[in-house]
């Protein structure tokens, strides 16, 4: 970082603009190296700012042309310019117009931030605060305008020309060389939502027609030859388009909705009012070049991103402190979209996986911050886990608390009341107090106050009164400048269940029921005392993950075995064999007696083979209950002095025991779950193919000659791509002559598809094996890498540093060494991508004390580096202090 530290902002300091802009017109000519902005803005003092009268313009990387006002060129001595931007001194008392052209180097911006070029293709991203390196502007998400873009370019490089809104006029120019088109965005909006794109692109047209009746023209534009690839992400959006109508009431409000892939992209994608870019990654998919996942991750960002016209965009955030208020509650939306397309179980499980891998270990270390942060010194460090996941656990816990009929009429009054506004957290929370009559007020500590909380409970029963006791404590650890916590207000789901595995009646003698089945913990300890119980049942706590807590109960290995098999809710029952398997591997590792060993595995393999002959429930749920916890679930379970070797090692030596304990059920869900029907995405068959290769998997854990020769079969006879890249993963961990021969194979087959190839680089990194650091810095040198390239990135080092806790860890701390110059290398290129991947040292102080100094040198090394950016700087120093 430079020699001073940059002021952090602060959400205390928040003011109101001094000025608004109402009204934006661009004129865009797009060059390779020499892009032209001419803008045009409305400007007039904001009513409601006690503000400075000077009106100062933020702006990056700009070559400034002309400034001027009502037509009138500024003189010099009128405003002052510096690296963020332009003052000027003395603006007109009355509305005004400002004039200001602008130069910008596309193909020079590795940032990806403002206009860029990706593989031939011009397109912006302005997210968090990418406008400004467009032209000088008011960027702040509260000032919203309404946008007319005119956009020049050669026709042959760059047919298609699109920006937001609708199209309003097209021609040609110099004789046909060149052509222009002019958007007309009619509804306001911040200058972080605008967008535009020229390049040769290939349309997949369709069209939507709206409760109302509108007709809405939908196109995804993709490189040419890949047309085929985008008809399910097309399908997707038109049932995202349905159920927002039938779920929230939520018409499309213009005559055309555009979606663009790109290859270069910072993130997943981005919401731009009616024409979204998006990483090509989560938009292409056929059953020869996706899997699965893939297909799940396009359906649910596609959704995403639609959702955000309303969550997001027509209603947008005051400031980048409220950004949860777009973002969590979109996420929360598009969670249940896909629930309702496919089981809400594994949806759930899906969505509380990533949620306890991404967002607990965040909350627990270095980086922690409460969902709506209370300072920053770079925004684009706050696009985390927290604001995201947690962010949307905190609008489920709404509906928890209120029940559906009134968290949807808190949501119909905040569409209502803030339609064409930039809202806050407050705004949002009064809707649902209006609505239902109830106070939020003890639950919006969940919005500043940072950390997990963990509800330590004890269970009891007396057989004489009939009574059962939950007393439950809660508990949240100081967290990175918070080290004082208040309880929170935590709606907890249970269920007790008796001894035929039925829900008993609750019904309380003393503490209070929020809800049918679900009480409220408030205080640090709480006691519920429940009546008419004659026989001691098995609590069944946190159903459905009704809070982002976690939860301490001391439960015999017998009541994981009866929840695994009878409670009545299925994540429950998931949890309780998650929480078996965790058990067995920490027996392991803490080099308990054999015999208890071979005991406790033992009676997990009974209970997890008694689970699997639920005929009631669907396959992609039993592939859930085979997935042992991971690595990385066991050490965060640890907390301290974590070795991940020896939990790789525990975590091999259960998966032998249970694999070899099942044996028989295993190989027959392998061999029934083989089809040869052609492939499908749909919910029900690629359930099917996750259970089968949830089994191989496990199978393949004995390491026997018949089951690396089952492996290989599975590989080379795959039909699919979900299918052979799951074999592929395995065989890159596996140390057998079979491992090169697939590898090369999958390389020569695919080494022209950009996308596909970055699975042949992530398998290799995420590999147990200890040639894999060796193997990683090879292929940072290979020809289809690109350090320019994020995809990439993320694919190789990303899947290094962030998947694969045994070879990042290692013991001689080289893995952080390597992770950290990488970090150093595409700073200077792309400082975005740079402090995300130095993430992957979140966890770093819970390790063992060998390893705790090696990643501390490594960080404390890249603080002390010159000249790195804001972004990296800001998320090293966290990282350290104390």
């Amino acid at each position: 970082m430079k020699p001073e530290t940059p002021r952090p902002v602060y959400l205390a300091e928040y003011t109101p603009p001094p000025y608004l802009i109402s009204k934006v017109d661009l004129s865009i000519s797009l060059d390779p190296a020499r892009t032209q902005v001419k803008a045009k803005f409305m400007v007039s003092r904001n009513p409601k700012s006690n503000g400075p009268i000077a009106l100062r313009l933020d702006g990056e990387f700009l070559e400034l042309v002309q400034l001027a006002i009502n037509g009138v060129e500024l003189s010099i001595s009128a405003y002052d310019m510096d690296e963020t931007g332009i003052t000027i001194h003395a603006p007109p008392p009355q509305p005004f117009t400002i004039n200001v052209t602008t130069f910008v180097n596309p193909q020079a911006n590795t940032a990806l931030q403002g206009i860029y070029l990706s593989r031939g293709v011009y397109c912006s991203q302005c997210e968090a605060q990418g406008f400004r390196r467009i032209t000088f502007f008011i960027d702040r998400p509260d000032v919203l305008s309404v946008y007319t873009v005119r956009l020049e370019a050669d026709l042959k490089s760059a047919p298609v020309l699109l920006a937001n809104g609708n199209p309003t006029e097209r021609g040609t120019l110099a004789g046909g060389q060149r052509h222009y088109a002019v958007w007309h965005d009619p509804h306001p909006k911040p200058s972080y939502l605008f967008a535009i794109v020229g390049g040769d692109l290939a349309p997949v047209s369709s069209n939507f027609r709206t409760v109302s009746g509108r007709k809405v023209d939908l196109r995804i534009y993709v490189e040419h030859g890949k047309e085929s690839r985008a008809h399910w992400a097309m399908d997707s959006l038109k049932r995202s388009m349905t159920w927002d109508e039938q779920r929230f009431g939520r018409e499309y409000d213009l005559d055309v909705f555009n979606i663009v892939a790109v290859s270069d992209f910072n993130m997943g994608a981005m919401e731009n009012k009616g024409l979204n870019i998006f990483n090509d990654r989560l938009i292409l998919a056929s059953s020869d070049t996706a899997t699965d996942g893939n297909y799940e991750a396009i359906e649910s960002v596609v959704a995403h991103e639609y959702f955000h016209n309303w969550t997001g965009n027509r209603i947008t955030c005051r400031d980048w402190f409220q950004l949860c208020l777009k973002e969590g509650l979109t996420v929360y939306r598009d969670q249940e979209f896909s629930s309702d397309e496919r089981s809400r179980t594994v949806q759930r499980i899906s969505d509380v996986r990533q949620l306890q891998a991404l967002q607990f270990p965040e909350d627990q270390g270095p980086l922690a911050h409460p969902v709506r942060p209370e300072s920053y010194i770079e925004i684009n460090n706050f696009y985390t886990p927290t604001v995201y996941e947690k962010g949307a656990e905190l609008v489920r816990m709404i509906e928890t608390i209120l029940g559906p009929v009134l968290f949807r009429a808190g949501m119909d009054l905040y569409f209502e009341r803030h339609d064409g506004d930039a809202a806050t957290i407050e705004d949002f929370l009064k809707c649902f107090e209006d609505a239902s009559g109830q106070s939020l007020a003890h639950f919006k500590l969940w919005y500043s106050q940072s950390g997990t909380p963990e509800l330590v409970c004890e269970f009891r029963h007396d057989p004489l009164s009939k009574t059962a006791e939950l007393i439950v404590h809660q508990n949240v650890r100081p967290t990175t400048a918070q080290p004082e916590k208040q309880p929170l207000f935590i709606p907890l789901r249970l269920g007790l269940l008796g001894g035929n595995g039925q829900d008993l009646d609750l019904e309380l003698s003393s503490g209070k029921m929020l809800r049918p089945g679900v009480i409220a913990i408030t205080e640090r300890t709480q006691s519920f005392t429940f009546k008419n119980v004659a026989a001691r049942p098995v609590p069944s706590l946190l159903r459905g993950f009704s809070a982002p807590v976690n939860v301490t109960i001391d439960l015999p290995d017998a009541d994981l075995a009866f929840l695994m098999r009878h409670d009545g809710d299925l994540f429950n029952r998931w949890k309780a064999a998650n929480r078996f398997a965790t058990r067995t591997i920490l027996n392991v590792l803490s080099n308990a007696a054999p015999a208890a060993i071979g005991a406790c595995a033992d009676r997990y393999a009974a209970a997890l083979g008694a689970a699997l002959e639920n005929t009631r429930v669907d396959d992609a749920y039993k592939a859930e209950l085979l997935k042992l916890p991971s690595v990385s679930d066991i050490a965060r379970e640890k907390g301290s002095a974590v070795d991940h070797a020896a939990i790789h090692q525990a975590h091999r030596a259960v998966s032998r025991q249970i694999a070899a304990r099942l044996a028989a059920p295993l190989e027959a869900i392998y061999t029934s779950a083989s089809t040869s029907r052609p492939y499908t995405p749909d919910a029900v068959s690629a359930g099917r193919r996750a259970l089968r290769n949830a089994a191989l998997t496990l199978l393949t854990s004995r390491e026997t000659a018949a089951d690396y020769a089952r492996l290989e079969n599975h590989f080379s006879s795959a039909t699919n791509m979900t299918d052979q890249a799951h074999a592929l993963a395995l065989l890159a961990g596996s140390d057998i002559p079979a491992r090169e021969k697939a590898l090369k194979t999958f390389f020569e087959r695919w080494q022209h598809d950009h996308l596909v190839i970055d699975m042949w680089f992530a398998v290799q990194a995420q590999s147990p094996l200890d040639v894999t650091l060796d193997t990683v810095r090879g292929l940072t040198r290979h020809p289809l890498f690109k350090l320019a390239t994020p995809n990439k990135v993320r694919a190789l080092v990303g899947s290094f540093a962030m998947s694969n806790p045994l070879q990042f860890n290692r013991p001689d701390g080289a893995g952080y060494a390597f992770a950290a110059d990488t970090v150093l290398d595409v700073d200077k290129l792309n400082p975005q991508v740079a402090a995300r991947l130095l993430g992957a040292f979140r966890s770093y102080r819970s390790l063992e004390p060998a390893r705790l100094a090696l990643a501390t040198a490594v960080l404390k090394k890249v603080a002390a580096t010159p000249n790195i950016s804001r972004d990296l700087g800001e998320i090293a120093m966290r990282m350290i202090e104390d």
